[in-house]
């Protein structure tokens, strides 16, 4: 069983007792519970209900758990025979979120 979420503007697949990484949250303080309540697919074996955009009375519950931070990327200009050269590191937050379980009303 699975379902696509939209958390801030963005999609993602949950499916229940998994960890996701999405961007970070910054309003959320640690060990809250979450209701994500903008559901625009659920998916069982037996059947598929599909929102316009989203799904009336369905919702996913979620705890969240931590920040993190991606892999660096770094970011290097250079230009030649200019005696330019600029070296920034970049690392992306994420928030990791659990999810406890999804719901469907009939």
């Amino acid at each position: 069983m699975y379902a696509v979420v939209e958390i801030e503007g963005n999609q993602y697949i949950v499916e229940k007792e998994k960890s996701i990484r999405v961007d970070r949250l910054n309003h959320v303080p640690k060990n809250k519970k979450l209701s994500l309540e903008k559901v625009l697919l659920y998916h069982n074996k037996k059947d598929v209900v599909i929102g316009t955009p989203y799904i009336q009375g369905a919702s996913v519950q979620a705890e969240y758990v931590n920040d993190i931070k991606d892999k660096k990327v770094v970011v290097f200009k250079y230009k030649k025979r200019k005696r330019f050269r600029k070296k920034k590191g970049h690392k992306q937050p994420y928030s990791v979120i659990k999810v406890i379980d999804i719901l469907l009303k009939k």
